[in-house]
């Protein structure tokens, strides 16, 4: 993906600009066999290696990660590498590199991860250019394992509060290091999972500017074909929820209660505290799990407030709701819903509401409100456009679309402009779905009228009583999936299509910016015809002109005039025209000019179906494509004065 322009000419370059140096801090721990490709995608970095610092700390390895990285030092100077006693966790190792890091920029790289090739010099840049403290590169997963976020966007400055990069609270970023040094920031030592959590925390809360460079991929993620990653291995489960305590606390030290703390405790849920009740929480037994929902509770009736519930899907919202209130049994039917197998499906009740399929749903016996189950406004259309095509003056889309988790039954393509909307049934089976779009019969079986129309898919699902029972609508605009740039495909070149008893029109279909929505110009100038209509004009001496276009016309009735005609300032000649149609709606204009008003006449192509009419600009055939130049015609004066005085002349 290209870097955009701004970016990339925004800092000074020179001899007298300023280049900021970064150091890599890479803890190492029996990560040998992936050494080759996290210090080796260090060393093949697009930044100057003269502006990297490398510094690995093998924290107690016994697989022979220590004596290898001694060995690459000694071809690259610029790596230092410790070793010190196994310390349990990343925490001492990265603490130990930030000590004796010296450059403007710390990134932390783990030792099973990879960096980007060009990931250092964008992120720097990016620093920079904005004076970010922190800077978060673009996060991909790779060998099985996710990305915690997908970072999309690139921006100068960010809110915590208000984008994604909270839930991405890893070490593998960038910062300035003498923010770090400002406040003091190191990581939790001794700890194997969620050592990183504080650090993350109080450098995003404390950080002035916090930016993203999301125009490509900067950091992968590895699985780890042994299983070993941190967040696989066995935890001590109640330890873990009261560290974890101990870090909300300090969020909520930073953060006073309201929306923004709230926005904050649903990542929170999200990523620590529920995450342990899931197959861990079944590997205990029943004193083992009633020991973690102990461990949990306090957190739970500390920072789970309404809002928060209602943020949280179905399925952590009745793990939460179980916790808060010491229903064990219940909690654990949830879990195993979710691990052992599926919840059952999510049904629409009578109510209108869409219910998630787990355990207990308004049994009586059971405390559990149907509030815990509701998923209603979780129901997201999902759909694509596949395909579309212009057959004759018809339109026709064909695409998938299902409203998830829930399903669907009848599809519609609504045409909306301004606050009117017509609708153009379509077939919809086992999640695929097809329509025609006619604008001779759109408008609710007549004729649509001109201007620009909007495509919007409606899809319906229906309860247990079908269409006469409870229905979910969600509707979202058609996006295809063609290239973003439409030019040259045949099915967005303006086209002639017939409506009926209004007569033909002007229709071209075009993406809108910057979303990509479909839309149809109708009798519209946003795609004129005859883009593409280039011709020549030759005339002899004696007034004798012949002109030769040619364009492609699609849709062109066959009873439709073509007609050249020669404009100036004040006159209009129109003139004899033959019109052959070739393959793929083709054609060629001709006309032969005895002789004519002498002058410099423009050149253009009269286009006459019924009541639609349209003139043409005809360019020269060797115009550029983005050059709007008129193709002109030079008429000499033959009259017998002009004759003779030229003959004279001679």
């Amino acid at each position: 993906m290209p870097v955009s322009d701004d970016l990339a000419a925004a800092v000074p370059t020179g001899p007298d600009a300023a280049a900021p140096t970064v150091s890599v801090i890479m803890p190492v721990h029996n990560t040998r066999r992936y050494l080759d490709r996290s210090l080796g995608s260090v060393f093949a970095q697009t930044l100057d290696q003269r502006q990297i610092e490398v510094i690995a700390v093998d924290d107690g390895s016994t697989d022979g990660s220590a004596e290898w990285l001694f060995e690459q030092a000694r071809s690259h100077p610029n790596l230092t590498v410790l070793r010190q006693e196994a310390s349990g966790g990343a925490g001492r190792p990265r603490n130990a590199g930030l000590d004796l890091a010296t450059g403007d920029y710390v990134f932390f790289l783990d030792s099973d991860d990879r960096l980007d090739t060009e990931a250092l010099f964008w992120l720097t840049r990016t620093a920079q250019k904005s004076g970010s403290d922190v800077v978060y590169g673009r996060i991909a997963g790779a060998d099985g394992r996710g990305a915690p976020v997908d970072l999309r966007t690139t921006s100068a400055a960010v809110s915590v509060f208000d984008s994604p990069v909270y839930w991405s609270l890893a070490a593998y970023k960038l910062f300035r290091r003498a923010f770090l040094e400002q406040h003091r920031l190191r990581f939790v030592e001794g700890r194997l999972l969620a050592e990183d959590l504080p650090f993350g925390i109080t450098a995003l809360l404390r950080a002035e500017v916090v930016s993203v460079f999301a125009e490509r991929t900067c950091y992968y993620l590895h699985g780890r074909d042994d299983n070993s990653n941190a967040t696989r291995q066995d935890i001590d489960w109640c330890e873990y929820l009261a560290y974890i305590g101990t870090v909300l606390d300090q969020v909520a030290a930073e953060v006073p209660p309201g929306a923004d703390r709230d926005k904050l405790m649903v990542r929170h849920f999200h990523g620590e505290i529920l995450m342990p009740f899931g197959a861990p929480y079944l590997g205990r037994d029943g004193a083992g799990r009633r020991a973690m929902a102990a461990a949990a509770r306090p957190l739970v009736e500390r920072y789970l407030t309404d809002r928060v519930l209602a943020a949280l899907p179905p399925a952590l919202r009745l793990r939460a709701h179980c916790l808060r209130a010491g229903l064990d049994d219940e909690l654990t039917a949830v879990v195993r819903a979710d691990t052992g197998s599926r919840p059952g499906p999510p049904h629409l009740d009578d109510d209108g509401r869409v219910y998630a399929g787990y355990p207990y749903f308004r049994d009586p016996q059971r405390a559990l409100p149907d509030a815990c189950y509701d998923l209603t406004d979780r129901v997201a259309l999902r759909q694509r456009l596949v395909h579309l095509h212009w057959v004759g003056g018809v339109l026709h889309l064909r695409g998938t679309a299902a409203l998830s988790p829930l399903g669907g039954d009848t599809v519609e393509i609504h045409l909306r402009r301004g606050g009117t909307t017509h609708r153009v049934p379509a077939r919809y089976q086992d999640g695929a779905w097809r329509a025609a779009v006619d604008p001779a019969t759109a408008a609710d079986g007549g004729p649509l009228p001109g201007g620009t129309w909007g495509f919007k898919i409606a899809l319906t699902a229906h309860g247990t009583g079908g269409a006469a029972g409870p229905a979910l609508r969600r509707e979202a605009w058609l996006v295809p999936e063609h290239p973003a740039d439409e030019t040259g495909h045949p099915d967005f070149a303006p086209r002639i299509v017939g409506r009926g008893a209004a007569g033909p029109a002007v229709a071209a279909l075009f993406r809108s910016r910057p979303h990509g929505h479909l839309n149809l110009d109708l009798d519209g100038t946003s795609r004129p015809l005859g883009a593409d209509l280039r011709g020549t004009a030759d005339c002899t001496r004696s007034g004798r002109a012949t002109l030769t276009a040619h364009l492609t016309l699609p849709g062109c009735p066959a009873d439709a005039e073509l007609q050249l005609i020669l404009r100036d300032a004040t006159r209009t000649v129109a003139l004899r025209t033959t019109a052959t149609r070739n393959a793929g709606d083709h054609y060629t204009v001709r006309s032969l000019l005895r002789t004519g008003p002498p002058g410099t006449w423009r050149v253009a192509l009269r286009v006459t179906a019924g009541p639609l009419r349209r003139e043409l600009p005809v360019h020269p055939a060797d115009a550029p494509p983005d050059g709007p130049i008129p193709l002109t015609l030079n008429v000499p004066d033959t009259s017998f004065r002009t004759r003779l005085a030229r003959r004279l002349r001679g």
